[in-house]
């Protein structure tokens, strides 16, 4: 549980205690800060306590926005990671959280903008009133003061006849307000999971907004509206001492009042917490360019039912492990597009390989191409191999491999390298036995991963190893007709749908028979369960694993790994 998270965690953990520390901090020294000040006396008395929540949130904003680029830099990472290969494996497989870092700064970015953008609008509210009004109160004649000296204000609106509308799009801080917040919003709506799965140009494309979101956030706070006391005003007509003659101003001065209170604006500052991380995206974009100019070379080109594509590649010193990803560019298609991909090829392989199934304008695209036997003409670029191994799968003598819809795809990678392995009498292998849980809708689109399973099992069957690994193939998006025609040919040594030897089971695992199955099999092993898959099976099967391991210290244990390919 939470314990146990902890533990392998707590590099993540400290990072993430670290930024939610910051943020109350920020928050909280400023919201106090701004609310009681005196140099702020003046500025309350039209505002309110709006005036500190629009500058505690801003803060907090430009905080995250200074951290939202580094998770994203992935070569500098990847070069972090590389830097500390000696420390901890833990340790190099957090900097894989980088894009749940990335999100979650991403979603504190929203929230904050709401909370600035709300308060902001109130202060508008405010200013305009008091601006109008005429009823004598202290906010109706500090919001006066530009008529005596027009350099003299506190109220940024001079006008009579405005309105907030107004003022929100024809200010600096307005305009570029609703730009960055707009920015802001295309990119969170354009990146959901959907999105980038299916139209990832989509997703690609709107994610550049960042540059004018980080443009317009640099010049936004330029104009300085928000106003507070000087100190050399505050020494002379101290608010407490003087706030109360404002009101009541008498035609010859009789006391150390006289004076006017001075107001400068708040510098500028969102440049300062951004400078750095920009400069570091920038030489992070160089780098990808740079390391993308070494040539790929296609060995192997491989059309798979339903429309995938199997590219195999080679790269001059590339070096790759299970469970990494690239990213591929195809300069013919588009030059800005990167898209990830999983390694579909194992170590032990002479070439890396990925599998491109059609999902959006960019794979058709790129599939269409080589289906017309134009490769010859295409160049690709690949910048990677990222993710860190994982080489857990190899440390359990019994494995349980769960692969959900897309989740298949790195575990070809997996079991072609621990087919590779136990060949060879690995030593780093303690792998004895594997069982492996596919589940998908439909095989459509991974015919080609059933071709791999098959030949796989034929290897195996030839090296008179066939029991080393079991598999099922659970269809949950199945119908009646193939399942009546899977009754009818019950019997036959291969599978109806997929010709394999290993039967097919229509419908979702029922996971309490799967593992007392395996925990009867292997009394006294420490069993590996690894999901690539969606969260709500995560929860099962960590549920499972808990039930089902003994308490006996010599009996049968299972140990949950959630993998993020």
């Amino acid at each position: 549980g939470m314990g146990n998270w902890l533990v392998n965690h707590w590099f993540s953990a400290t990072v993430l205690a670290a930024w939610v520390g910051v943020n109350i901090f920020l928050f909280t020294y400023y919201f106090l800060f701004f609310d009681q000040d005196e140099r702020y006396f003046y500025t309350r008395a039209i505002l309110g306590p709006a005036l500190a929540w629009a500058r505690a949130s801003a803060k907090c904003l430009n905080f995250n926005s200074m951290l939202i680029l580094l998770p994203v830099c992935r070569n500098l990472l990847s070069f972090l990671r590389g830097t500390c290969s000696c420390c901890r494996r833990t340790l190099r497989k957090q900097l894989d959280h980088n894009l749940t870092f990335h999100k979650l700064v991403a979603y504190t970015l929203a929230v904050l903008t709401a909370v600035h953008t709300i308060a902001h609008l109130f202060n508008l509210e405010r200013y305009n009133h008091s601006q109008q009004a005429t009823d004598g109160s202290l906010a109706a004649v500090l919001s006066k003061m530009h008529l005596q000296d027009s350099n003299k204000w506190l109220n940024p609106i001079h006008s009579n006849q405005t309105t907030v509308e107004y003022v929100a799009f024809t200010t600096i801080p307005g305009l570029t307000g609703v730009i960055i917040t707009l920015a802001l919003i295309l990119m969170v709506t354009s990146s959901t999971e959907f999105i980038r799965r299916n139209y990832f140009e989509v997703f690609w494309y709107t994610h550049h907004l960042f540059i004018i979101y980080f443009a317009g956030l640099v010049i936004h706070g330029i104009a300085g509206l928000v106003r507070g006391q000087t100190e050399e005003s505050m020494e002379e007509v101290h608010p407490q001492r003087c706030a109360e003659y404002l009101v009541h101003k008498h035609k010859e001065c009789r006391h150390n009042c006289c004076k006017n209170p001075e107001f400068s604006s708040i510098p500028a500052e969102s440049w300062k917490w951004v400078i750095a991380p920009v400069f570091l995206y920038i030489f992070e974009r160089v780098l990808r360019v740079w390391r993308a100019r070494q040539k790929v070379v296609i060995t192997k080109v491989v059309m798979h039912p339903a429309r995938v594509l199997e590219l195999q590649m080679q790269k001059k010193g590339f070096r790759m492990e299970v469970g990494q990803y690239i990213f591929v560019n195809c300069p013919a298609i588009s030059l800005l597009e990167w898209h990830p991909f999983t390694l579909t090829s194992a170590p032990e392989e002479d070439f890396f390989s990925i599998h491109v199934r059609a999902a959006g304008d960019w794979t058709e695209h790129l599939i269409g191409t080589f289906q017309q036997q134009k490769s010859e003409m295409l160049r690709i670029e690949v910048d990677g191999p990222f993710g860190t191994a994982s080489e857990d799968v190899f440390q359990y003598e019994v494995a349980m491999l769960v692969g959900a819809g897309i989740g298949v795809t790195p575990f070809a990678s997996i079991l072609k390298s621990i087919w590779y392995k136990f060949q060879q009498a690995d030593q780093t292998l303690k792998t004895k036995k594997i069982y492996f849980y596919w589940l998908c809708r439909d095989t459509g689109a991974f015919a080609w991963f059933n071709d791999l399973l098959a030949s796989l099992e034929q290897k195996m069957a030839e090296s008179g190893k066939a029991d080393f690994l079991t598999y099922r193939l659970f269809l949950t998006g199945w119908d009646t007709s193939i399942a009546n025609n899977a009754a009818l040919h019950f019997d036959t040594a291969t599978d109806t749908v997929t010709g394999l030897r290993h039967k097919t089971i229509f419908g979702r695992p029922m996971w309490n028979t799967e593992f007392s199955a395996v925990a009867n099999a292997h009394p006294r092993s420490v069993v590996g369960v690894f999901l690539c898959g969606p969260e709500a099976l995560a929860k099962v099967l960590q549920k499972s694993c808990h039930q089902h391991s003994s308490l006996d210290p010599r009996k049968v244990k299972f140990y949950f790994n959630k993998e993020n390919f």
